[in-house]
Parts: structure tokens; sequence; C-alpha cells
């Protein structure tokens, strides 16, 4: 397949340029335009996106880059909904190719739910996250055309060595310093990189899956888990938690939706598809991108 990535610079974006072009794909990364331009992306329109067989978008601002300051949630937004509503504004006048677009959303999607079981048929929830991730997913959704399957990939916590949430959390609890954020009950829905890839190729490639589909492990775990399991691969101790007032004081909005609550949500579309994954245990996943090992490897290729 021929494909176009939007993000293309990110840590899933590299990744799955990688993977994608030793597997025999052509990926072309689609570059951002100056800010204000018309076209978002530099040289894109329908007639450029024609060539492609598929679309992926994974751009956006990083959503932990900075304190949640109303200037920094507009820019969260806005990086989401622009990029998603001007590909899916050119892919809706094309004809024939491409024949699937990948937008990404996340499972912010169905805010702070507790211990309750989700998956992609679950409503949307409450809070900035999930308002966000509504907009994003609608964005996309106007790429509707006859013979474009549209597929909104609701993204959880990607472990990867190279960037994203687990290589901040490596230097604390390497030093000892790491421990439960707040009562450690909040679930985290999280995908291992080489997973999260793997799916996308599989998206790619089967018909079938269309619509929302959640980029998650099938075994979400709770902080308390995460943080025991990255001790034990770290063998380091665990044992300085985090008070969820001082989190509170120091990110404001950010802590509570990102830190102190969460989902637990389920692969369902994934599974039932057929997908199999590499790292379903969040220990197995933690060893494989640390220490380069894991004890159990269950995937096959599909």
């Amino acid at each position: 397949m021929k494909v176009a990535i939007a993000g293309a610079s990110g840590m899933i974006g590299q990744a799955l340029t990688d993977h994608l072009r030793s597997s025999g794909h052509t990926v072309v990364p689609l570059k951002r335009n100056a800010p204000g331009s018309s076209q978002v992306f530099l040289g894109v329109d329908e007639k450029y996106l024609s060539e492609f067989d598929a679309v992926v978008n994974l751009a956006g601002e990083n959503i932990a880059g900075r304190r949640w300051t109303d200037s920094q949630k507009k820019l969260i937004e806005e990086s989401r909904t622009s990029t998603a509503g001007y590909l899916a504004s050119c892919l809706s006048r094309t004809t024939g190719k491409p024949v699937v677009f990948i937008n990404a959303s996340a499972v912010g999607y169905y805010g702070n739910r507790g211990d309750l079981v989700l998956d992609e048929s679950s409503s949307v929830g409450e809070g900035f996250l999930a308002e966000t991730c509504k907009k994003w997913e609608s964005a996309a959704e106007q790429a509707c055309r006859e013979g474009l399957r549209i597929v909104k990939l609701r993204i959880g916590v990607v472990l990867g060595r190279n960037g994203g949430a687990l290589a901040k959390m490596l230097l604390p609890f390497q030093m000892g310093a790491g421990g439960i954020l707040g009562d450690g009950k909040q679930y985290m829905s999280w995908i291992a990189i080489e997973d999260a890839v793997r799916a996308i190729e599989f998206i790619l490639a089967n018909d079938s899956v269309t619509g929302a589909v959640n980029l998650v492990s099938p075994k979400p775990v709770t902080n308390s888990q995460f943080t025991s399991a990255m001790g034990k691969v770290l063998k380091r101790p665990v044992i300085l938690p985090a008070p969820a007032f001082a989190l509170k004081m120091i990110l404001g909005d950010m802590a509570k939706e990102m830190l102190l609550e969460g989902n637990r949500v389920l692969p369902k579309k994934l599974e039932s598809a057929g997908f199999k994954f590499m790292y379903p245990n969040v220990e197995d996943a933690l060893a494989r991108e640390i220490n380069g090992v894991s004890q159990t490897k269950t995937a096959q290729a599909f």
C-alpha cells in the first residue's frame, strides 16, 4: 500500500513509518504548512491524496506538554480538529482512492468511568478530553463518501522507550522515587508501541474494521498495578506515593483528568477481527521496552 501519514514525526508516527516500510509499504509523511495558510499541509489537496491507498492522521499538539491553561486547551483542541477537518474535507472530494482514512482519537473519549468495563459501543464521557475527542472524531467523519472506510482510533497510553508517558516516568522510577498517583485505584488503558503499529497495519489490511476502534491492550491495569510492574521490571522500590492534592496543585486540571482519573477500556473490535497482541501483559510490555526482553510472547503474525 501507499500510505500518507500526518504526524509522522511523533512517537507513534515514527514507529509506524518504520514498521510499514519494513513490511514493504510505501510511506510518505505529510508536512505542515505555515500557520494561517489555506492548506494545512504543504501541497496537500484532494488531487494529491488521490495518489494514496490510505491516509493516517496522527497529528496533534502534545496533550501533556504544558499546563492546561485556557490557551493551551484551545491549542490542543484546534490542532486536532483543524488537521482532521482539513484532511476529511479533501478526502470527501476524492474518488476511488484512498480507500481508508484512519484518524487518531483517544480513550479520553470515554471520560472518567471508574472500573466500568468499556468498549467501542460505550457512550462519550464528560470533561475536557472527552469533549475534545468528540469534536476530533466529528471532524474526521466529514470525509464520508462512498468507498472510503473511516476508522477512529481511540488510543490508550502508548508504552514506548522513545517517548510518551513511559519516557517521562523512567527517571523517577530509576531513582527509586516512583510511586502510586493518588489512591492508585484509577484504571490505565495502555498498549505497547509494537502492538500499536501492528494493529494499525492490521486495520489498513482489513476492510471489516471500521468506525471507532480501541487501540489498547486487552488487560488494562490500575495505577497501583502499573506502579508495581514498573518497580519489578526496574528492580526499584515504589514507596513514595504522590498525593492527589499535590498533583492538582502543580498540574491543575491536567492532573485530575490524566493522572487521577481513568477508564477501563477493552479492544473488542480488534479482538473480534482476529488481531493477536504480542504484549497483552503490562509487565512484559515494560520489560520489552525498558530492558529489551520479554518473558512471555503470545503473538502470532496476523
